[in-house]
């Protein structure tokens, strides 16, 4: 039963049904058994059926591969697959094999389609196409995993981990006190990277020790990140860009990207300037 979409693999229950196929053969013939005979027949009818059955199932079910969100080496990501039944009858069993990870996805009306979420961690940065895309099912008996790969290649772009110092951290280094005494924004628990000339004064006649905080000013101005000015191998170098860049997008503020001489504005697209990070050689 032959169709190029579909690749055929044999599974362990194969083999049990040839061994029992066999002995029912081998007992037949030695005792000559009506009874033994019906049971050998049934058995290959069975048998013999499932292939045709398990091509039909699954011949016009569709993958499409629908991308991730923002993917970043050493952490958990979610991607979607979208499947497709084209058919005018229920495809069934249907699973998604990708990496030797087995997603169930179940039954699929005629004419319907479901979306399937997948976990992937990828181990470092830079594209990545995962492995063995494919639609798979053992529908109806589980000795045959009929198999289809999906309409289109599941390749994407990993950014690097962000990992490295806050860019609060960054900044009190950077700056010094950021604002003036008059127009900081609010107060928050001290920590032990801000600098004393933040340290909020009066909350110490309370009894609390707190720092000023000047987002409102921070928001005002467009901060510079130059990749070969910061510290560390290129990686860690990445790393601590790519944790700034996040950041600075959580809080909203605005920032240009130096690479190589290249200046990356986040008003252009922050996608953009992580996919750079992700393939910088």
């Amino acid at each position: 039963f032959r169709n190029r979409r579909v690749r055929q693999k044999a599974t362990p229950f194969s083999l049990f049904v040839t061994l029992l196929l066999f002995g029912l053969f081998f007992e037949a013939y030695m005792h000559n058994f009506n009874l033994v005979y019906i049971t050998l027949f049934f058995t290959f009818a069975v048998a013999f059926s499932a292939g045709p059955m398990g091509m039909r199932n699954i011949k016009r079910v569709r993958g499409y591969f629908k991308g991730c969100g923002r993917v970043f080496a050493k952490a958990s990501s979610k991607c979607t697959i979208k499947v497709s039944n084209i058919s005018n009858y229920t495809a069934y069993a249907i699973d998604i094999v990708i990496e030797d990870r087995v997603y169930r996805v179940g039954n699929i009306e005629a004419q319907k389609s479901k979306l399937a979420h997948i976990d992937i961690t990828a181990q470092k940065r830079g594209n990545l196409e995962l492995r063995e895309c494919i639609l798979e099912s053992q529908f109806p008996l589980s000795t045959v995993r009929f198999q289809v790969p999906l309409e289109n290649s599941c390749k994407i772009v990993v950014y690097p981990t962000p990992k490295g110092k806050s860019l609060e951290e960054f900044l009190s280094k950077q700056f010094g006190v950021i604002g003036d005494e008059e127009d900081f924004d609010g107060i928050e628990s001290y920590n032990n990277s801000a600098k004393a000339s933040r340290i909020h004064w009066a909350s110490i006649a309370k009894g609390e020790l707190a720092i000023k905080t000047f987002s409102k000013t921070l928001q005002s101005r467009e901060l510079e990140f130059d990749l070969n000015q910061i510290d560390g191998d290129i990686e860690s170098r990445l790393s601590q860009l790519t944790l700034w860049i996040l950041e600075c997008e959580k809080e909203g503020i605005a920032f240009i990207v130096i690479i190589d001489n290249q200046r990356y504005y986040s008003r252009e697209g922050i996608d953009e300037i992580l996919t750079k990070l992700a393939l910088y050689r």
